[in-house]
């Protein structure tokens, strides 16, 4: 079995690799304006860091979940630990159930604390494993690579399409109650489809401390799992989901707990508009898996000029800092604000603030 998940998470990454694996839907955030203003300030003085889970970090930007548990993931992950070391950004790992299985495929996900031991890592299961490991197995994951906080992917849609997903759900979410004894944050994310205001609630009720919505808008796991099984019926999920967008006000207006904005986010100027929606912070994944295969000097200089378009947008929206940015004047239109008002969301009101 262990062999079968290793080439399992080789297969995903060669496809993300060569295919067209996003969705043609877009993550909603053409339809966010941020108002243009006059500066009263200088650009060279915008400070674009935030304090992340107790930490200071460069930018609100996190390196998504990529993989690990193979050769090919510890070339990967050895370049996303070295761009994190030089940028000062969080790092999340792919799934470490593997790792918890066999000891023989930790080396993969070590190797990023071997590059630094002062970067902020981000641990990751996914909630059917809640059933299937000990909270003292968690631990583990969380121990194996010295992690600050704890990602619980909820990826429904892949493992229904995926001829050796795990199909039964069920009792996973009074599993997350058991993680309260956890010394780190616990992050609960979708992997491409969003969550709901419903769901959101729920999360919030069993105790997790953030929400990573992980939108419809950039890569969609069942576009990856029809190119490994070429079976025409998964093209009718392609764009599945809630837009990211969307699914970041959901989850501002249903919990007060910080909600992370991932989901085809490609620029600074989209980290600017969910910043200033209320996200707590941003993710970033597939365009990042295909500069690290190379380099991580490849990754630096597309974050870098990721970090730059924000600090542009923050100049001209007036914010100094990312606090200014959470306030600054935005309207909402088009797609998203029908969906809003559909689900009986006052827009205006929303777009006058949630502060985190």
């Amino acid at each position: 079995m262990n062999e079968d998940i290793s080439l399992r998470k080789v297969e995903h990454i060669k496809i993300c690799l060569e295919k067209n694996v996003e969705t043609e839907s877009s993550n909603g955030f053409e339809d966010i304006i941020l108002i243009h203003r006059v500066p009263n300030i200088s650009y060279d003085k915008i400070d674009t860091s935030i304090d992340f889970f107790g930490k200071k970090i460069l930018a609100p930007i996190i390196i998504s979940p990529i993989t690990g548990g193979h050769e090919l993931g510890e070339r990967i992950n050895r370049n996303l630990a070295l761009a994190a070391k030089e940028l000062n950004l969080p790092l999340a790992v792919g799934s470490q159930r593997i790792a918890l299985i066999n000891k023989e495929y930790r080396r993969s996900f070590e190797i990023i604390r071997e590059i630094s031991r002062d970067i902020f890592v981000i641990a990751n299961i996914g909630i059917t494993q809640l059933k299937e490991f000990p909270v003292e197995k968690i631990q583990e994951a969380i121990d194996m690579i010295d992690a600050n906080a704890l990602y619980i992917h909820v990826n429904p849609l892949q493992e229904v399409l995926q001829k050796e997903g795990d199909k039964d759900f069920s009792n996973c979410l009074e599993k997350i109650d058991d993680l309260k004894g956890l010394n780190v944050p616990i992050i609960i994310k979708e992997v491409g489809n969003g969550f709901c205001m419903e769901d959101a609630k729920i999360f919030e009720e069993h105790g997790v401390d953030a929400i990573d919505v992980a939108g419809l808008g950039g890569t969609n796991f069942a576009i990856v799992e029809y190119f490994r099984n070429k079976r025409d019926i998964y093209r009718e999920f392609f764009n599945w989901g809630i837009k990211t967008a969307v699914s970041l006000i959901e989850c501002l207006v249903a919990t007060k707990l910080k909600v992370i904005a991932s989901g085809g986010i490609r620029n600074g100027v989209e980290v600017a508009k969910a910043i200033a929606l209320g996200a707590y912070a941003t993710g970033i994944a597939l365009p990042i898996l295909r500069l690290a295969i190379h380099s991580h000097e490849d990754v630096v200089k597309y974050l870098k000029g990721v970090i730059e378009q924000l600090k542009i947008a923050m100049f001209l929206t007036n914010s100094r800092n990312i606090e200014e940015l959470r306030n600054a004047n935005l309207i909402i239109k088009g797609f998203v604000k029908e969906w809003l008002e559909l689900r009986d969301i006052d827009v205006k009101r929303f777009a006058k603030r949630r502060k985190i």
